[in-house]
């Protein structure tokens, strides 16, 4: 199993903007995971390991309630909100496609992010703008 490297998480909004030195202690966390067109990575009201996902190449559909909510691909990523409450998935999240992703555990990624305050920021702002009524 292969880890991520920096430039896969330069590519990520999230991780704009971080070191070098930022990026190669995040990357090393990330693992790859190869999913099957149709399989579900995350179930909606599951508690599925509470796991951070950056997408590398495929495409996914995100679903909340029983309705298509969005498609996400490759440098987007899901899993934000499960991890900062470490509760049940808000969404499901199913391969469109082959998908190959970098998966982090929330405690590495909180390890992080507890060394490196502009990560926490970024993905609070990112949080916000998720639960923000539209409008």
């Amino acid at each position: 199993m292969t880890t991520a490297t920096p430039d896969d998480l330069k590519e990520v909004p999230l991780f704009a903007g971080l070191e070098n030195r930022q990026l190669r202690r995040l990357a090393k966390h990330f693992r790859e995971r190869s999913v099957k067109a149709g399989t579900v990575v995350v179930r909606e009201g599951e508690m599925s390991g509470v796991g951070f996902f950056v997408i590398a190449d495929g495409e996914a559909v995100v679903n909340v309630g029983g309705s298509d909510v969005k498609t996400v691909g490759a440098g987007d990523h899901f899993g934000e909100l499960a991890l900062v409450s470490e509760g049940r998935r808000s969404a499901t999240v199913t391969a469109r496609t082959d998908l190959e992703l970098w998966e982090i555990p929330f405690w590495e990624f909180r390890e992080f992010a507890h060394a490196n305050p502009d990560v926490t920021w970024k993905l609070l702002q990112h949080v916000v703008g998720l639960i923000e009524p539209a409008g």
